[in-house]
């Protein structure tokens, strides 16, 4: 699997979304300082993202990533993602809408449309409770 790491607000569910993909038993704990998962995903906390004094350690951190993943919750109605964001990063950015069995239509199209405004291409729509669109990410991390 490419090396990813993974962006967003707090409770967006980067950590559950790693340890999905990782095979690993999912139990939430907040994650308060960059992490690796299994030897693939590299967790940063919802802080980096929200606290722009942080971005310097989010571009710093992603010279040891393959792709950078950005990572939004469906069910949150509020977007930390600059316009653009993506273009901080000298990689690959894609976009995961998470907690997609939780929310509706109308809220996973505005989790995508926030991603494409980061400039994140392409957008995966998931739930790590339920697996859906687990599978599509899979394939494209290990392409």
């Amino acid at each position: 699997m490419k090396k990813v790491m993974l962006v967003g607000k707090i409770s967006a569910g980067k950590t559950t979304l790693c340890q999905y993909l990782n095979n690993q038993t999912l139990a939430y704990h907040k994650t308060q300082t960059i992490q690796v998962i299994g030897d693939n995903m590299i967790d940063t906390p919802g802080e980096y993202l929200e606290r722009r004094n942080y971005y310097r350690a989010l571009i710093v951190t992603s010279v040891e990533a393959e792709v950078i993943m950005l990572v939004q919750d469906a069910t949150d109605d509020s977007n930390m993602f600059a316009p653009q964001f993506s273009t901080m990063f000298a990689k690959p950015v894609i976009g995961v809408v998470t907690k997609c069995d939780k929310a509706q239509p109308d809220q996973i199209k505005r989790a995508e449309e926030f991603l494409k405004l980061a400039g994140a291409a392409p957008i995966f729509v998931t739930s790590s409770v339920t697996g859906e669109g687990c599978d599509e990410l899979y394939a494209y991390l290990n392409i």
